[in-house]
């Protein structure tokens, strides 16, 4: 039986919403798996979430940089916040981000890629000797269309072109390139904000629908629903879920009387063409990594030979 910490009760609140007991036995029913722990609150009713916990805890900036029809984000970690605001490591991402929009999304061919005599991984390493901590680049993504622009937004920046979180969206269209723009950075604001998963329900992972259906039938059978009035609420349940995280389908945050896909059609008469969302990309710091805990006075201690 896993052991249940105190901020893994912690954790599991700030995902769901559900009290502290509710959290706690249902991460005792599920032996510490937070994933199965949320959806046991979710099948008892006692969750409004979905989403999986993300603890942020790597540092360190996002980069973005964009040019007419083509963009790049990519994230480069350090181990503290400091960096984020030391000018050469500012340097080293906007940099990065620049190698990235000439040699493509693979981070090793980012990495062996050249500025001036040296590659950026050499620049890394070079940076990380100066400064003192180290670093990495995590990951890179690119969009590009043959006709249109890439628009981004950056959250929470420290410099321009690089913040918190980065968001790329790409639209093609044979209209009006100053239009373009303004739409595009719109729904960039929108992607950063909503976190949609997916562009439309084609484009969610199969598994993903597929545990959000099981959790809805699970949760009505608890309740004594016949099978056959299950199918529906679910049929139901799942227009729902896609409405919060398909991009096409959330409401506008500019305006949530309207769906992103009405909004996209109405600009069109400004923009002077059709517009088509082709993809998007949303990088927030840290997503995904979980920095290992450390006790700051056991730590001294130990420097200090006490115990």
């Amino acid at each position: 039986m896993a052991t249940i910490t105190a901020a893994m009760v912690k954790d599991l609140r700030e995902s769901t919403g559900a009290g502290m007991m509710d959290c706690k036995a249902a991460l005792t029913e599920n032996d510490g798996n937070m994933e199965a722990a949320q959806d046991w609150l979710r099948k008892k009713g006692l969750s409004k979430a979905a989403k999986k916990s993300g603890r942020v805890a790597a540092e360190g900036l996002i980069g973005a940089l964009t040019k007419g029809g083509k963009g790049v984000v990519v994230e480069v970690n350090s181990e503290t916040d400091f960096v984020a605001r030391n000018g050469q490591f500012q340097g080293l991402v906007k940099m990065v981000a620049q190698v990235a929009f000439d040699a493509g999304a693979d981070v090793e061919k980012i990495k062996a890629a050249k500025v001036g005599d040296v590659t950026v991984e050499a620049a890394i390493n070079d940076a990380i000797a100066t400064i003192g901590e180290n670093m990495t680049l995590r990951r890179a993504a690119s969009l590009e269309v043959s006709q249109g622009v890439v628009s981004s937004y950056v959250h929470g920046a420290v410099v321009e072109g690089a913040g918190k979180m980065g968001v790329l969206v790409a639209l093609e269209s044979s209209g009006k390139a100053d239009e373009l723009a303004s739409l595009g950075r719109q729904l960039a604001m929108h992607v950063a904000a909503a976190n949609p998963l997916a562009l439309d329900p084609t484009g969610l992972d199969p598994a993903v629908v597929k545990r959000e259906k099981d959790v809805l039938a699970d949760k009505y059978r608890q309740q004594g629903k016949p099978e056959n009035v299950i199918e529906k609420i679910v049929e139901s349940g799942l227009k729902t879920y896609y409405k919060e995280v398909c991009l096409l389908e959330q409401a506008f945050i500019h305006d949530t009387g309207k769906s992103v896909a009405q909004a996209v059609k109405e600009a069109e008469g400004k923009v002077g063409g059709p517009v088509k969302i082709s993809g998007f990309v949303r990088y927030a710091l840290g997503e995904g990594i979980e920095k290992q805990e450390s006790d700051f006075a056991a730590e001294v201690a130990a420097a200090s030979g006490k115990k």
